[in-house]
């Protein structure tokens, strides 16, 4: 059992990194992220159609250079819950979180005793595959492990102060797109509308001690939000990685052939 980086640099007020493999089911991405430096990888199930046989080959990437697997769970019964930090995730990702209500009955899936009612099992990799005791194993998971709820609609932002007041939430998370949508503007995520509607996540996330944060598309972009106090960033997509390459290879050569 490790220390959490992820919760190690948020407790110091320090910038998480986060970006992701989508849409591909590979520890050596993870991996090299990881030795890239990176804090944490973002594995996206709702979206994608990973096995937890994939996740655990993606998790065991990332435990192999230090950094934190955080997977984006397929919401469902309690189970879909426990079953990604089973294979191997030290951090959850839980979308659409509407309430404070829901956030914790996110808890209480996600969470030992006394924070929640997490099934018990000991020999998963978090759990050092059974050596770890189990009482031990349960604090120190209840401890270094971290339930990210994903703020994208806007009865969310209605209730966002007793979302944040939930114990054992550790992150707010825009999802710009969605919640945009829930607004009935979609994808126009600089609306005033939306910016206020992010600047009531980050008061609600300073009020009640815990840490925020939302997808941005450059460093340039994530100073605005760093500077309103967002710690957890997501940048980059592998797909959107290797588009833009490919397509700088394409129109380099197209510049050389078409003259």
């Amino acid at each position: 059992m490790r220390t959490n980086r992820v919760l190690e640099k948020l407790r110091q007020n320090k910038a998480v990194l986060i970006t992701t493999v989508t849409p591909y089911a590979s520890p050596k991405l993870t991996e090299m992220i990881g030795l890239l430096d990176y804090d944490c990888v973002w594995i996206d199930m709702e979206h994608q159609d990973y096995s937890y046989d994939q996740v655990f080959d993606m998790a065991l990437g990332c435990r192999a250079t230090g950094i934190e697997p955080m997977m984006r769970i397929r919401k469902g019964d309690y189970w879909t819950y426990s079953r990604p930090f089973e294979a191997g995730a030290t951090g959850i990702m839980v979308p659409h979180c509407r309430s404070g209500a829901e956030a914790a009955q996110i808890v209480h899936y996600s969470r030992f005793a006394p924070l929640g009612m997490r099934g018990m099992d000991g020999v998963e990799a978090n759990a050092d595959y059974g050596l770890a005791p189990m009482a031990e194993y349960m604090a120190h998971t209840n401890r270094e492990t971290f339930v990210c709820v994903q703020i994208e609609d806007r009865e969310a932002i209605d209730d966002i102060d007793a979302i944040a007041a939930v114990a054992g939430v550790d992150i707010l998370f825009v999802g710009p797109a969605d919640l945009s949508q829930s607004y009935g503007i979609p994808l126009q995520t600089q609306a005033p509308v939306m910016q206020a509607a992010v600047a009531r996540v980050a008061e609600a996330a300073a009020k009640h001690g815990k840490a925020w944060g939302l997808p941005v598309g450059s460093a340039e972009a994530g100073e605005r939000y760093y500077e309103m106090g967002a710690r957890f960033l997501a940048c980059g997509a592998a797909i959107i990685i290797l588009q833009q390459g490919w397509q700088r290879i394409r129109q380099d050569f197209d510049a050389i052939l078409q003259r």
